[in-house]
């Protein structure tokens, strides 16, 4: 998957943040709606404008920003609860 034929980044949409592009709709809203369980098909019927190739690129883009940043996470002690 080529995200980058279908995100853009302008200043002039969205203050810039990652969006699909010919639309408004920001990569961060795609992934926040992942992470809190909503399925493919409810983002699809809730953005029209939505592809599923869209919502791949969302995910290829926070995978490809996964091994370019580094956030830091407390580290795992053994014996803990998690």
């Amino acid at each position: 998957m080529d995200w980058q034929e279908r995100i853009s980044v302008d200043p002039k949409v969205c203050h810039g943040k990652a969006c699909i592009k010919g639309t408004r709709i920001m990569v961060s809203v795609i992934l926040d709606n992942l992470a809190a369980g909503v399925t493919t098909e409810e983002i699809l019927a809730s953005y029209p404008s939505l592809s599923q190739k869209d919502i791949q690129a969302a995910v290829a883009y926070a995978a490809e920003l996964a091994r370019e940043r580094i956030v830091p996470v407390a580290p795992v002690i053994a014996g803990a609860p998690a």
